[in-house]
This record gives structure tokens, C-alpha cells and sequence, in this order.
């Protein structure tokens, strides 16, 4: 039962951790801006789905490998459209 409960948990996480930033990628594709979002604070984020990435694998703990291997695509979008939408109409 604990094991349930813990997935459960686990899971729970990855989805609420996951889509945390997915209204900013929703932002930046309907402005066509990114210029009041920091680079620094979009490379952390990053840095910090990879980080995780690789801890869940090496511990094998699959709502950590889900959550931040989706977080992890999420991140290379925000940076992508971070470069591509920055100094747009300034």
C-alpha cells in the first residue's frame, strides 16, 4: 500500500512539476515576446531538468525520469523561443 501511495505521489509531482512551465511557452508563442523572461533563469531550469534527469536515472525512479525528461523537452522550447522571440518589436 505504501508503494501505491508513494507512485501515486511521485506521479502526482511529475505532472503539477511538468507543466509548471508550460503557460510561459503558451505566452511566448501568442506575444511573439520573450524579452521580460531571464535567460539566466530559463538556463537553470535547464540545468536543473538535467540534473534530475540524470538522478532519476541513475536511481531508477521512473515519475523523476518521466517528469524531467518531459520538463527537459519543455526547457530547450523555452530557450529556443527565448532566442527566437527576444528584440522582437523593440
Amino acid at each position: 500500500m505504501n508503494e501505491i501511495i508513494t507512485n501515486i505521489i511521485g506521479y502526482a509531482a511529475a505532472v503539477v512539476g511538468t507543466s509548471m512551465m508550460i503557460p510561459q511557452v503558451i505566452k511566448f508563442v501568442r506575444t511573439k515576446r520573450a524579452d521580460d523572461v531571464s535567460l539566466f533563469a530559463t538556463i537553470l531550469y535547464f540545468l536543473n531538468c538535467v540534473l534530475w534527469f540524470a538522478y532519476g536515472i541513475l536511481i531508477v525512479a521512473y515519475p523523476v525520469i518521466l517528469a524531467n525528461g518531459i520538463a527537459l523537452v519543455i526547457s530547450v522550447v523555452q530557450l529556443v523561443l527565448k532566442k527566437r522571440y527576444s528584440g522582437v518589436g523593440t
